[in-house]
């Protein structure tokens, strides 16, 4: 007799067969190589999680608690990956519940799709209960989307969906299906999609770019490379790596490039950014030539466009034409995935190795050590400070942790002191800023890097925004490692308002429950670090454990981040006080 899973994987086997919309749903997600989702059930989705139910053994879905926590989850996991990552809601809250999520991926270039559920066909404009116009909501912050209306709509449409979301610079693609069109009936077909008309994800680089490029990296005194994350997503680390030994360059790393290259590689110099090093930024200044990799010449990383690097040639490799000299005026444009251009560009590199100048960088280095690193790392005050915790995790990880680190004072600690020895390892959330990203990003990125440590870094603000996950660890037994800093502040508006608003401390003072309580009601090992003798015998039992793992340290509640480039100045006047 043919058994449930017999039909089932004789149905995954066949090109056509007549099914409903919801089991053409996960035949979509099968034949893209989808083995996880993260996700929320709810009347307008309740079919496909009929037809899920049915494909357990072949799909795994991770109930979250909340969509956001969804959303960030695919992201945790597509970043920890480079895979697509794909979270499902219903209609209505449900959908808008994940725009969020969706938001900080398309900043991020995070590659994923979102499958929401909508209200019957006939029903649409009618304010249905739970209807809400998510392709009107998350048109802005989405790389494509689309409402499936029609049964027979849903092959073409999620082969669509993911191809557009992983290919050239990736992004977030929702993909909404009327609640009749997971009903209805389709003859089942299903053709990966190869390509779009008028969408070319892949621009092929010129030789001549290329060469003009080539000339200037080859005649500069003082050439300086800052990398991002096109440089991870394009796959391109080895080649970055090749061009940095071969020419000589130093290079600096944006917070979305951190991992790229290994953090102790001698050629690499630093974070450049508001909170960056010291070095990096102030030399941006003095270069002859800027060579930008896979990054967006963000605000963040630039302080004041009317005085960046207004000295110096610059020559920018990017896949997306629509950054070309969209912030920064370029001289040199390279258009291509980053592996593809620096493959080319080798050839045309001299050997070099630019002492002097990298001599420049080792004094920045030494400044900001004596002024900052120092006291972060190794300080003399009786209170805990960041910048030890992190230097005890890279210690206890062997700088082979991944580290998820939510927004704010912790994360720029994170990004600045956490080591390196393999890409793919900082996850945070760059361009959107998103509190409460953490946890479960965390969460979404141990299921996908299964064999690696993931620490989550958090800080006692954003890690109340999304603190139900732990119902999400718990459940699946997720072996994360969950670092609170808390400092009983937002620690990063409550510097600013200390800097730039005479102390004045507004809505910024938090009085916070028992941490440990909250992470033991939900039968998460848990413990309180509070004196400095404590914290590595206590991050070691925590990178032991093959649980998951809750600690919470008390650190000093009025330190302060620095190096910090006063908003909308210049590179140049950055304070190491």
């Amino acid at each position: 007799m043919e058994t449930l899973k017999d039909k089932k994987m004789k149905k995954s086997a066949d090109t056509r067969m007549k099914i409903s919309g919801a089991e053409a749903i996960i035949h979509c997600l099968l034949a893209e190589g989808v083995d996880l989702i993260y996700g929320y059930p709810g009347g307008a989705i309740m079919p496909v999680y009929d037809e899920l139910y049915k494909f357990q053994d072949q799909l795994t879905h991770v109930l979250t608690r909340h969509e956001q926590g969804a959303a960030h989850a695919a992201q945790g996991y597509a970043r920890a990956t480079g895979k697509v990552g794909v979270a499902m809601a219903t209609s209505g809250p449900g959908a808008t519940n994940l725009v969020t999520g969706l938001a900080d991926a398309q900043i991020d270039s995070t590659p994923m799709v979102c499958i929401t559920g909508q209200v019957p066909r006939h029903l649409l404009g009618s304010d249905a209960f739970q209807e809400t116009d998510i392709i009107g909501i998350s048109t802005p912050v989405t790389k494509w989307n689309y409402q499936v209306t029609k049964a027979s709509e849903i092959p073409e449409i999620m082969a669509k969906a993911f191809y557009i979301a992983k290919s050239g610079r990736p992004g977030p693609v929702l993909v909404d299906i009327t609640k009749n069109a997971q009903f209805d009936e389709l003859e089942f077909e299903y053709k990966p999609c190869t390509q779009v008309r008028s969408y070319q994800p892949y621009p092929k680089p010129d030789m001549a770019d290329l060469q003009e490029a080539a000339a200037l990296i080859n005649t500069a005194k003082k050439p300086y490379i800052v990398y991002g994350q096109g440089v991870i997503l394009g796959k391109a680390e080895e080649e970055l790596k090749a061009l940095v030994e071969k020419s000589g360059i130093p290079a600096a790393w944006t917070i979305l490039g951190l991992s790229a290259m290994e953090t102790d590689h001698p050629l690499n110099v630093g974070m450049v950014g508001m909170h960056g090093n010291y070095g990096p930024n102030v030399l941006t200044n003095e270069c002859d030539l800027l060579v930008a990799i896979g990054m967006r010449f963000d605000d963040r990383v630039t302080g004041d466009l009317d005085t960046y690097a207004k000295q110096a040639k610059i020559i920018h490799f990017e896949i997306d034409p629509a950054e070309i000299n969209k912030n920064v005026k370029v001289d040199v444009a390279v258009l291509g995935n980053a592996k593809e251009s620096l493959k080319l560009l080798l050839p045309l590199i001299k050997e070099n190795k630019h002492e002097a100048w990298h001599s420049e960088f080792k004094k920045k280095q030494e400044e900001e050590y004596e002024a900052v690193i120092k006291a972060d790392l190794y300080p003399q005050k009786p209170g805990l400070t960041m910048g030890e915790v992190i230097g005890s995790i890279n210690k206890a990880s062997g700088d082979n942790a991944v580290i998820v680190s939510d927004v704010g004072q912790h994360q720029m600690i994170a990004c600045r002191y956490a080591r390196f020895t393999q890409t793919k390892s900082n996850i945070t959330s760059g361009g959107l800023g998103t509190m409460g990203f953490a946890l479960p990003a965390a969460i979404g990125a141990k299921m996908g890097a299964e064999d690696r440590e993931v620490v989550a870094i958090i800080g006692d603000g954003g890690y109340q925004m999304n603190i139900q996950e732990l119902a999400t660890i718990f459940q699946n037994k997720t072996a994360v490692k969950i670092v609170v800093l808390n400092n009983e502040h937002l620690g990063m508006v409550r510097q600013w308002q200390e800097l730039f608003f005479e102390k004045r401390y507004a809505s910024t003072v938090m009085t916070n429950p028992d941490f440990v309580k909250i992470a033991e009601g939900y039968h998460l090992k848990a413990r309180r670090v509070e004196e400095r003798s404590e914290l590595d015998e206590a991050v070691k039992e925590m990178m032991n454990s093959k649980e998951p793992y809750f600690l919470e340290v008390r650190v000093e509640k009025e330190d302060n981040v620095f190096p910090m480039i006063p908003s909308g100045a210049s590179v140049s006047d950055i304070r190491l006080k």
